[in-house]
């Protein structure tokens, strides 16, 4: 009687690769960073967002300090590594908790990372007050990490719409103006080398008189196209010596997300920034219960983070 091996799709068995052999997977390490995904609601609509945010979509609601702080108490329970607590969405700024959030996490000591596009809703005067009177208090401990696709408009607008660019501008000007820190979100969407990217933003920076350094890779971040049309390879447990890389390199080592999903009774933690559709990497309602291995079965495991070299942490 003959066994045949079933044939696997690529990215389709959480253990095994298409060609049956092992899938890597990556143990959490450091637990560096958490981030809290505020809702994935936005003010505009990218071509290419990473977690399709826009001014409809609510799959992930906003989250509220109430359900934060318990994450933040288990933290210090577990006597995690972390340093770090980053707010994405959507647009952090449209939910209306975000100053409570970000005041309570510098409160306790962390260093704290926000993703913005710096437009409209970071602009509004409650919002301005309430980061003003957070510089005051904590200074260089907040960055405010600016979604900045290109150094030039026309590339920027082509993916956030037209004027973009210039709006854009005009939220970083008031951040430098106020002595904020801020960083810097690319995309190589566009063929440039990496060269090539960080002399545009240089220069971009020198007009402005922005203080980020274009060299340093945690300050202007390029990440990766994350088209998940475009063929990549899996990782397998062999792919780490064959790439010169260990599972401490990838950024599911050290951070975990916290989400709260539409018409869900409570939030939950998932294995990556990314995958905030994935049900494969949800990992439970705790800290505790996320502390198990992800296995690198998705698109994004292998072109953003493995192959790509890249993370959302600073």
């Amino acid at each position: 009687m003959n066994h045949q091996t079933p044939v696997l799709e690529k990215f389709s068995h959480p253990d095994l690769t298409a060609k049956g052999e092992k899938r890597a997977s990556v143990p959490l390490t450091g637990a560096k960073t958490l981030w809290f995904n505020t809702g994935t609601l936005c003010n505009i609509t990218c071509v290419n967002c990473y977690i399709e945010s826009s001014p409809e979509n609510d799959r992930l609601v906003y989250l509220s300090a109430a359900e934060m702080l318990p994450y933040l108490d288990e933290i210090e329970a577990l006597d995690w590594p972390t340093t770090e607590i980053g707010f994405t969405g959507g647009e952090p700024f449209m939910n209306p908790e975000i100053i409570e959030m970000i005041e309570a996490a510098l409160e306790r000591g962390y260093e704290v990372l926000v993703l913005t596009n710096a437009m409209r809703p970071m602009m509004r005067p409650r919002v301005q007050a309430g980061l003003l009177r957070l510089r005051r208090a904590y200074g260089d401990k907040l960055t405010l990490r600016i979604s900045l696709d290109h150094f030039t408009a026309g590339l920027h607008d082509a993916e956030r719409g037209k004027g973009a660019f210039e709006i854009t501008l005009e939220g970083m000007q008031w951040l430098r103006d106020n002595q904020f820190r801020m960083a810097v979100a690319g995309r190589t969407l566009w063929g440039d080398n990496d060269k090539e990217s960080r002399l545009g933003y240089r220069a971009l920076f020198a007009k402005y008189s922005f203080k980020i350094d274009a060299q340093d890779p945690a300050m202007t971040v390029l990440f990766p196209e994350m088209d998940e049309r475009v063929e990549v390879p899996e990782i397998t447990t062999a792919c780490w010596g064959i790439l010169d890389k260990r599972p401490d390199d990838v950024m599911c080592a050290s951070s975990r997300m916290v989400v709260r999903r539409k018409g869900a009774d409570a939030p939950v933690v998932l294995a990556c920034t990314l995958l905030a559709y994935s049900e494969e990497f949800e990992l439970g309602r705790t800290l505790k219960a996320a502390e198990t291995d992800v296995k690198l079965n998705h698109h994004h495991c292998a072109k953003f983070c493995v192959l790509g070299g890249a993370s959302c942490s600073a």
